[in-house]
């Protein structure tokens, strides 16, 4: 991406501040960071415009795989290390289903696997994507297993086949729903990139090598294919992190253009399929594709990819909102906390743990702890008062409030604000169960 002094050249240098900041220099520094954007400043001509888009185009490509609300977005990463700026689009995963099943089967099991889903810190994980491939060898059945899943849930699909005979009937019927065509080589390469071009989807090349992968992508990109997936190779677990490091790094440094797409990895499935899978996530992997996946697998799994891919500068968030915990009612105590997902789970845990009603009461607080927010001034008597009053709570029950023992001292000014009785709670969450109980209400 462009520095701040390669997009100073392109500025017009008066400092006439009609961009909102003080000097051309100020505005270039804004748009390195990514918190300004070029169209700002009314006197960069087109051509320069140009220029810097094309620069500041991510080194790996974006790609779509899938229409509407069930599209995966692929690629578009711009750094090595998350601590230098966040991952961008998430590793999808996916599980395979082979298109010999009849179809009360393959429905059966596409169902099996669409209502496994958790939830995590107020996140939802589930399933990605299908890969559905031609075991029968039947490319009508393939198509019939594809239209049938298609016609069940909003999941991208692959196609898995020999070559693009196999992949044109399914192609064509799912067309609308963008599936990814899986899997060019040095053999087929030419008519899997043309059908890819002419039905204008993404296609996916498998090369074990770099140089040779570098060579399809330019066969591909000759016969008009460009959203392209590479497939290195999951031969080993050294040989996933050498090929994907290796891509990821030429491919940030500009060294090298040929690998600058999005990564997969078909990893089987099982114990060595998951560590496999977990060495992909951490390592540039943008599609993990299993043969089969189980509950237990797929938990620990997609919380590592949580870790992985939320922003280490803004910590998970909760909706500020009132929430019912044990099931309130009109005379329930109104507990209030910070929306910090950690300290909010925390707290929501040991009040059911108590098993007393009680409404919990989230603050908007940015996602600060509650010392923190409250050193900050963003967890102050006036910010929890305002919550209260958005979400009606007092309205909603009489019982006493209680604020949380780090932050006594706003009891008195929260007692002024609301009208009403403020109980200061315990220090520590971990302590409720015994409070609440002692509050005999």
């Amino acid at each position: 991406m462009p520095t701040a002094i390669e997009y100073f050249k392109f500025l017009p240098k008066t400092n006439c501040g009609e961009c909102g900041h003080p000097t051309c220099l100020a505005f270039a520094m804004q748009l390195a960071n990514q918190k300004a954007s070029l169209d700002e400043c009314p006197y960069v001509d087109e051509e320069a415009k140009r220029t810097l888009q094309e620069s500041n185009a991510p080194p790996v490509k974006g790609v779509t795989v899938g229409a509407g609300d069930g599209s995966l977005r692929m690629g578009e990463e711009t750094v090595l290390y998350r601590h230098e700026r966040r991952f961008v689009n998430p590793t999808a995963y996916a599980v395979a289903i082979p298109d010999i099943l009849p179809e009360a089967e393959l429905r059966e099991l596409a169902r099996s696997y669409l209502d496994m889903s958790f939830e995590r810190v107020g996140m939802v994980f589930d399933l990605d994507m299908f890969a559905v491939f031609n075991a029968s060898g039947d490319a009508e059945r393939l198509r019939a297993a594809a239209e049938s899943l298609v016609g069940m849930c909003s999941k991208p699909l692959m196609l898995i086949g020999a070559g693009a005979e196999d992949l044109r009937p399914a192609a064509e019927a799912i067309r609308e729903s963008r599936p990814l065509l899986y899997a060019a080589d040095e053999d087929n390469v030419s008519p899997m990139a043309a059908l890819a071009a002419e039905l204008g989807l993404p296609l996916a090349l498998r090369d074990g090598t770099l140089d040779g992968m570098a060579g399809l992508v330019e066969a591909a990109r000759k016969e008009g294919a460009e959203d392209l997936v590479l497939d290195l190779g999951s031969d080993s677990m050294k040989h996933i992190l050498e090929s994907n490091t290796v891509a990821r790094k030429v491919s940030l440094r500009r060294s090298f253009k040929g690998l600058g797409y999005p990564l997969m990895n078909l990893v089987g499935s099982g114990e060595e399929g998951m560590m496999m899978a977990m060495l992909s996530t951490m390592k540039y992997g943008s599609l993990v594709v299993f043969d089969s996946l189980e509950p237990q697998q797929a938990l620990p799994l997609m919380t590592l990819r949580q870790n992985i891919y939320t922003d280490p500068q803004v910590p998970i968030q909760v909706k500020e909102d009132l929430y019912p915990v044990n099931g309130p009612g009109e005379d329930s105590p109104l507990l209030f906390t910070t929306n910090f997902s950690l300290t909010y789970f925390t707290v929501r845990a040991d009040i059911e743990k108590s098993r007393i009603p009680v409404w919990l009461q989230v603050v908007d607080t940015e996602g600060l702890s509650v010392l923190t927010a409250y050193a900050a001034n963003k967890f102050g008597h006036e910010h929890v008062a305002a919550a209260l009053e958005a979400s009606s709570a007092l309205e909603r029950t009489s019982g006493p409030v209680v604020t949380p023992g780090m932050v006594a001292k706003m009891s008195g000014k929260l007692e002024e604000a609301l009208g009403r009785k403020v109980l200061v709670g315990p220090m520590e969450s971990g302590s409720l169960p015994k409070f609440l109980k002692n509050l005999g209400v």
